[in-house]
């Protein structure tokens, strides 16, 4: 089985936990800019994803109060048969009429989404 995971800079990220291995890596451009970050994730048993708040760059650092961190059960995330439904969803939430929209597929290694627990 497989889960799509999001972030979104500034507001949350998602991070793995033992049991999700991370598949497919992919920004989400809107008009040329980076708004969200998508993991396809595949899910070996059910587990709970950490969500971890993030602070956009207008708040000073040193006035940055701990972030939030939520861990929500993956009953609640759709779940695919396969790596091509979670891919087609994917596509499908990356369409919408003729706006400028683009996912660039990334390095699932070269980024900070790897299991911190």
């Amino acid at each position: 089985m497989y889960v799509i995971l999001s972030s979104k800079p500034g507001q949350f990220r998602t991070e793995l936990v033992e049991g999700l291995l991370a598949v497919e890596a992919y920004d989400y451009l809107f008009y040329g800019r980076r708004t969200a970050h998508f993991v396809i994730a595949e899910i070996a048993h059910p587990v709970k994803v950490k969500v971890v708040e993030e602070f956009g760059e207008d708040v000073d650092a040193a006035s940055r109060p701990a972030p939030t961190i939520n861990y929500v059960p993956s009953k609640f995330l759709e779940q695919f048969d396969t790596l091509q439904g979670a891919r087609d969803e994917l596509t499908r939430l990356a369409t919408f009429g003729s706006m400028d929209i683009t996912l660039v597929k990334r390095d699932v290694h070269a980024h900070d989404w790897q299991a911190t627990d």
